[in-house]
């Protein structure tokens, strides 16, 4: 046969004009949207869009923390018809070749669900494909595609990491390969003779020969691809990679990665390619019209973390996958309800409750766009630019007082030269300064007031109050990555609300799976890049067989081996007192490094567990160590050059009036402010 020639695109967006845009929505990171077209309310976390091969259905599967389930929308209606629920699903999605069954992952339960759909597009569940035993024995479909000549379903999966492939009429497994990593999507070329997969965890674009039954070929894409679009009249392969880029979407020039480039389509008869750019909440245009001279032509603004885009009949699909704004959650948990389980790596995915548990408070959305011409398309772009929160100055000039000790260039010296970085856990700002007069508080969503927290309270009212501060994770898992990391991938965004609502899945944040890692590392691989000291007290580190050790290489031979990892059955005073002996052991012989990041959690709290320290004991005595650490610190001989911040990873066990991912954080250190409100 002849060859193919399979042109790979990984990608990131390039900016070309900034506007002011009104009519928008501020989410609480400090990006604004602007979505364009109209929107269809979908389930938790939509993540993949199937078409039918008549264009009439559009099928979402929603795979969040709270209901799981799959939507048909109407396409000649634009509304939804159907929303089926599924108890576990992931990803995989896509109609049989008649038009009449659906097929979708069911995720950690190890099945490929199949549905009847009628004339009208309800679903009606008809059979389903056992892959193996439900989670923990470890397969988990997710990418699925029917091929385009015969009923053969391929699957491939994210913990066996293999590819199989399965005779529909009488659902017999034909065979079963390895892929060699986690793997992602399946897609065919149009005459079903090559099958490409992308293979999640190996960074490769995986060929299969599908009448030989081989790999003809396995191609080198970068980090975490996972989308695919077949071009079959330009022997083309587009590949959007999560994690680097090869055609840049990032809408800064020079921007840092973490654009998350996680779903792509062709448009304007194939000369045109969308890709959805997850956390820059945008989809990127390029002409590629001509292969091999690919440029970027623009964006369009989307929802909140766009997971896919499809295109049909001259619009475009695009799935938000946590909907179109953030929201507040009076109704927030409480650590001291008997009724509620908010446990660190879990949840109760079944309880219907009123609760307002922020990892299943945002549902997706679909965006129905009609394809812009080039006018439209420059007017979309000035939107996008303007949501954006960082302008091309900002990244190497910051606007400052004379008197600030934060360099305002690049390059220039600090007089701080410690820094103390202390991770907290879960609480919002209304659960512990919400009965502060002079922030912006609700004191009826109180629980940890001064008489429980004196200290954070002290710290608030001597130095800086700030009551305008936010995390961008929803739980610990994506959590510990951001604030260590400023970044969470596609497979951690994507994973854990299987992991926390019980469904399956490990805990892969905190380097607990190398998929959950940031490619260019955390703060510490900065350190090491630019010879910074650091040391960490906990963070990252766990203990393995009664022996602590990093959970990544790069703080090999930079913890402390005696600083309690995660242990909620450890007081927090007690690890004070193991960073208090090793800080004054550094200090004796002038190694204090540069960095020193220390992880006191116990604020997380053990809910009403029989035999455990209630919640208020948890958070006094959380609060009793960090008033002990910047009282140690205040009078030790590096105070006047040190800068100490304290935050929680995340704000997920708690109300707050203004959003569910308010949080405290805290400043002290000898060039703080005192006694300032910083609103901002």
């Amino acid at each position: 046969m002849k060859k193919k020639v399979v042109f790979l695109v990984l990608l990131s967006l390039v900016a070309i004009c900034t506007h002011a845009q009104t009519d928008t929505v501020m989410l609480p990171n400090g990006w604004r949207l602007s979505p364009a077209g109209k929107h269809i309310e979908l389930g938790d976390l939509p993540l993949n869009i199937a078409i039918s091969r008549d264009s009439r259905w559009l099928a979402v599967t929603n795979n969040g923390y709270g209901r799981q389930s799959v939507d048909i929308i109407d396409l000649r209606q634009e509304k939804k018809v159907c929303s089926e629920t599924i108890r576990s699903s992931w990803y995989g999605l896509c109609f049989s070749r008649d038009n009449r069954h659906l097929y979708a992952s069911a995720g950690n339960a190890n099945k490929i669900m199949k549905y009847d759909m009628d004339s009208h597009g309800m679903l009606s569940l008809a059979d389903s494909i056992v892959l193996g035993k439900p989670w923990p024995t470890r397969i988990s479909p997710a990418g699925i595609a029917i091929h385009p000549k015969k009923d053969l379903l391929y699957v491939v999966t994210r913990w066996d990491n293999s590819l199989y492939v399965y005779d529909l009429d009488n659902k017999s497994l034909k065979l079963k390969v390895p892929l060699g990593g986690e793997g992602y999507q399946v897609a065919f070329s149009r005459d079903g003779r090559l099958a490409f997969i992308s293979c999640w965890g190996k960074g490769q674009l995986l060929v299969w020969d599908t009448e030989k039954e081989l790999f003809v070929s396995r191609i080198d894409v970068g980090s975490h691809p996972n989308e695919i679009c077949v071009d079959d009249r330009h022997n083309r392969v587009f590949v959007a990679n999560a994690n680097e880029e090869t055609l840049n979407t990032a809408i800064l020039l020079g921007s840092l990665s973490g654009s998350t480039s996680n779903g792509l389509c062709l448009l304007n008869h194939g000369h045109w390619l969308a890709v959805a750019n997850a956390d820059n909440n945008c989809l990127t245009l390029f002409d590629v019209s001509t292969p091999g001279q690919s440029r970027s032509i623009g964006f369009i603004p989307t929802g909140w973390y766009p997971t896919n885009v499809k295109s049909v009949g001259g619009k475009i699909y695009v799935t938000d996958g946590k909907g179109l704004r953030s929201f507040a959650n009076p109704n927030g948990p409480s650590p001291v309800s008997r009724s509620q389980k908010f446990e660190h790596h879990k949840g109760d995915a079944n309880k219907t409750e009123k609760v307002q548990y922020i990892a299943g408070l945002f549902l997706g959305s679909l965006s129905i766009i009609p394809q812009p011409d080039l006018e439209e398309l420059e007017t979309y772009t000035r939107q996008v630019v303007a949501n954006t929160p960082a302008k091309d100055d900002s990244l190497f000039m910051a606007a400052r007082s004379e008197s600030c000790p934060i360099p305002a260039a690049v390059g220039q010296p600090s007089p701080i030269k410690y820094v103390f970085y202390v991770i907290k856990e879960n609480r919002t700002y209304d659960q512990v300064l919400g009965d502060l007069p002079q922030g912006n508080g609700d004191s009826s969503l109180v629980l940890f007031d001064r008489r429980i927290t004196p200290n954070q309270h002290k710290l608030a009212e001597e130095f800086v109050l700030l009551d305008n501060f936010y995390v961008n994770a929803e739980v610990s898992c994506d959590g510990h990555n951001w604030s260590m990391g400023a970044y969470a991938t596609d497979w951690l965004e994507k994973t854990w609300p299987s992991n926390y609502s019980s469904r399956g899945d490990i805990y892969s944040g905190e380097g607990g799976h190398h998929m959950g890692n940031n490619r260019d590392g955390f703060i510490w691989d900065n350190c090491s890049r630019y010879g910074v000291s650091y040391r960490s007290y906990g963070e990252f580190v766990s203990k393995s067989n009664g022996t602590l050790k990093p959970s990544v290489p790069a703080l090999l031979g930079h913890f402390c081996k005696h600083y309690p990892s995660w242990d909620l059955g450890v007081r927090d005073t007690v690890r004070f007192n193991r960073w208090k002996e090793d800080f004054d052991s550094l200090l004796v012989c002038g190694s204090i490094p540069r960095l020193s990041i220390i992880r006191m959690g116990n604020d997380h709290t053990e809910g009403m567990k029989v035999g455990k320290p209630t919640p208020f004991s948890h958070v006094a005595d959380n609060d009793l160590a960090v008033g002990l650490l910047i009282e140690h610190l205040s009078h030790s001989p590096i105070w006047k050059e040190s800068a100490v911040f304290i935050l929680e990873d995340d704000a997920q066990n708690g109300p707050d009036h203004v959003d569910a991912h308010r949080s405290t954080a805290y400043l002290a250190g000898g060039f703080v402010k005192r006694g300032f409100v910083d609103h901002t």
